[in-house]
């Protein structure tokens, strides 16, 4: 028997902020002969996927699918309201805020943006000051990530309405929730949001391959102004087909379509509310270990200072520069234990890039999964001679408990 065992072997844990870990239901669901496309159960089960979309999202009004990832979705919700030449807003706190805008400027669009850097939420005086001073109402949408995966901060998207309102601009307010559906409370008409754009591969708990556009009727009125949309990001025939491979723009994803109509199922079991509080909890107890982590003298720390605009769905964390790099590598090689990479908070050639990691916690997760998680990480710190506070895991285990 070696001296130091190598314990990875057995089932492994993907603790990244997307893909998601799976369910077996989901998988299960998808692992079937492919189906009649064209009549039968899966044009069948569209209106129902459809009207549960909306339930998650907690809107009345439309949804586009798209058979691709989030940057799909963002030009999708692009191409049918922003043409060459209009100006949009992006407040950004984090890469996929800057993605978004950069994806924006790409179709020819007049992009401002706003950087709040990449440990803090947006500040709404400063937007509110911004959309007062554009008289002419030439800013034609907001571009707002609610949570963004790369910093792990969770924004205040009613707030966003709410200075839309009390300044009297017409802007559309447009909203990523690629990290945060399913996750992070978001109520889309009640927060008067008028396009949001989704993932499957997150809080909807199915592997990567499609994406969602809901809109409301004030963007459609503004898609139909359109000069042109291209045949296959028009939103309106996926919204409103007439057959079912309307949907699509073509053949279906057959077997991404069964494994959301099973997650869907899963997501209105339990209850979208209990979801959300399940994923504060969880989130709560990571926080309380890495907060534990980070006393006396530890160098980890939490990207985001406030628990007010972290995210239920993903933590950012900060080690020295490269033990973030060393303890993903541990936990990695020694535990089975994936860690996510510190996306977006140093260029990939900056040795500062190996000093931050990430905590993906969306999804199908629940309170074993994450103390696991937690412990697989102190065995890491504790092995690589990371200096850390004590107690970590016992916080971590209070907040579970209810203690």
């Amino acid at each position: 028997m070696p001296q130091s065992p190598n314990l990875s072997h057995g089932r492994s844990y993907l603790a990244i902020p997307g893909p998601s870990v799976m369910p077996e239901a989901v998988l299960n669901a998808m692992h079937r002969a492919a189906p009649n496309i064209y009549a039968g159960e899966l044009p069948d089960m569209m209106p129902g996927i459809m009207a549960d979309l909306r339930r998650v999202a907690r809107t009345d009004r439309h949804v586009a699918i798209y058979i691709g990832n989030g940057h799909a979705a963002w030009e999708a919700a692009l191409a049918n309201v922003i043409g060459p030449g209009d100006r949009v807003l992006v407040p950004a706190t984090g890469r996929f805020g800057i993605g978004w805008g950069e994806m924006a400027t790409d179709l020819g669009a007049e992009v401002d943006v706003i950087d709040f850097g990449k440990s803090s939420p947006m500040d709404l005086d400063r937007i509110a000051q911004t959309l007062r001073a554009d008289t002419g109402h030439r800013i034609k949408a907001l571009l707002a990530v609610h949570v963004d995966t790369s910093s792990s901060v969770r924004n205040d998207i009613k707030g966003l309405r709410d200075v839309l309102d009390a300044v009297g601009h017409p802007a559309l307010l447009m909203a990523d929730c690629i990290a945060s559906l399913g996750c992070d409370v978001f109520e889309m008409d009640a927060w008067g949001v008028d396009v949001m754009v989704a993932g499957c591969q997150k809080g909807l708990m199915v592997p990567p391959g499609m994406s969602f556009v809901f809109f409301n009727d004030k963007a459609a009125r503004l898609r139909a102004a359109m000069p042109r949309v291209s045949r296959y990001w028009d939103w309106a025939p996926r919204a409103n087909p007439e057959e079912f491979y309307q949907y699509w723009c073509g053949t279906a994803p057959t077997h991404h379509v069964y494994g959301l109509r099973c997650a869907l199922d899963m997501i209105h079991a339990e209850g979208i509310e209990a979801v959300w509080a399940r994923h504060q909890v969880l989130a709560r107890a990571i926080w309380a270990a890495c907060e534990a982590w980070g006393q006396e003298g530890g160098s980890l720390a939490l990207n985001i200072a406030d628990r007010a605009h972290r995210s239920h769905a993903v933590t950012s964390l900060r080690l020295e520069a490269p033990q973030a790099t060393a303890l993903r590598d541990w936990v990695q090689g020694n535990l089975g234990l994936t860690l996510g990479i510190g996306l977006g908070m140093a260029a990939p050639g900056d040795p500062a890039w190996h000093g931050y990691f990430r905590l993906g916690h969306m999804g199908h997760v629940n309170g074993h999964m994450v103390m696991g998680m937690l412990g697989g990480i102190e065995a890491g710190l504790r092995g690589l001679d990371v200096r850390i506070g004590s107690g970590a895991l016992e916080a971590a285990a209070a907040v579970i408990s209810g203690r």
